[in-house]
C-alpha cells in the first residue's frame, strides 16, 4: 500500500470509531505501531485534527470532513448482498432505512459498477419474519434504545402463558429466530425470550437506569463465564482426551 493511501485509510478508520488504538490501526493496515505513530504525527502536522496520543488511542476532532468516498466493486457487492439479506429479517422500520441507505450507496457508483452490484445472483426471498413478529421486533428494539420497561405476554415452548415485566437489553438474531435478552423482574435474573412467541407487548412509561449487575455487558460476561466453565468441565471429564481409534 502506498503511504498516501495508508494515511487516507488511517483517517477513515479513526473517524469511523470512537477511539482507535495504534495496535488496532497497525493490525488493520498490516504495519508496525511505530509506523502508525509516525503517520499520525505527520497527519497532525498537516492539520488533520486527530486527538489523543500513543498508548491511549486516537479520535478525530469535530468539523473535519473528507470528500465523498468511492466504494470499490467488491465493497459495493458486499453492501448490496448484506442489504438484501438484512431486509428479509429486520422489522419494517429498519428495512426501510436499509433500502434508503442502499439507494444512496448505489447512487455514488459509476454506472457499470452499479449494474454489476445489482446484478449479483444473491437474493433473500421474503420468507423471513411474519408481520406480527416484525412489529414486535421494532417495538422492542426501540424500547432497548430508550430504556423503557416493557410488559409481555409470553408463551413458552409448551404453550404455557406468562406475564413478564422486563428491562429489554438487546435483540439477537440466531438465523431464522430473533430473541430478546432482558432483565426479568419476575425471576430477578437475566432471561431470553423468542420474539415469535411473544403474544403481546406493551411499552410502559417507566424507564430504567443501567444498574451494575443488570446490564447487557453483565449478561455477556455471565454467558462467557458459563461457556468457559462448561469447556473446562468437558476437558476434565473422563474420556475427553483425544482417541487413537
Amino acid at each position: 500500500m502506498r503511504r498516501a493511501d495508508r494515511l487516507f485509510q488511517i483517517v477513515q478508520l479513526i473517524r469511523g470509531r470512537r477511539l482507535s488504538t495504534a495496535a488496532f490501526l497497525a493490525e488493520r493496515l498490516e504495519v508496525s505501531p511505530r509506523t502508525i505513530y509516525r503517520d499520525v504525527a505527520d497527519l497532525q502536522h498537516q492539520g488533520v485534527p486527530i486527538e489523543g496520543e500513543a498508548g491511549v488511542g486516537y479520535r478525530l476532532g469535530a468539523g473535519f470532513e473528507l470528500p465523498p468516498l468511492m466504494f470499490t466493486q467488491g465493497e459495493a457487492n458486499a453492501l448490496v448482498a448484506a442489504a438484501r439479506l438484512a431486509q428479509s429479517w429486520l422489522d419494517a422500520g429498519l428495512a426501510r432505512e436499509v433500502e434508503g441507505a442502499l439507494g444512496k450507496i448505489l447512487s455514488v457508483l459509476p454506472p457499470a459498477a452499479r449494474v454489476a452490484a445489482e446484478a449479483q445472483a444473491l437474493y433473500a426471498p421474503p420468507v423471513g419474519l411474519d408481520a406480527r413478529a416484525q412489529v414486535t421486533l421494532q417495538v422492542l428494539r426501540e424500547a432497548v434504545h430508550s430504556c423503557h420497561v416493557v410488559q409481555i405476554d409470553y408463551a413458552d415452548v409448551h404453550g404455557r402463558p406468562s406475564l413478564r415485566r422486563l428491562r429489554p437489553l438487546g435483540c439477537f438474531y440466531w438465523g431464522k429466530v430473533w430473541t430478546l435478552s432482558a432483565w426479568c423482574e419476575l425471576r430477578n435474573d437475566f432471561r431470553g425470550f423468542r420474539i415469535d412467541r411473544i403474544v403481546a407487548v406493551a411499552v410502559l412509561e417507566e424507564r430504567f437506569r443501567q444498574e451494575p449487575g443488570k446490564t447487557l455487558a453483565d449478561l455477556l460476561r455471565k454467558v462467557e463465564g458459563e461457556r468457559e466453565r462448561w469447556a473446562a468441565e468437558r476437558a476434565e471429564a473422563p474420556g475427553a482426551g483425544h482417541s487413537d481409534g
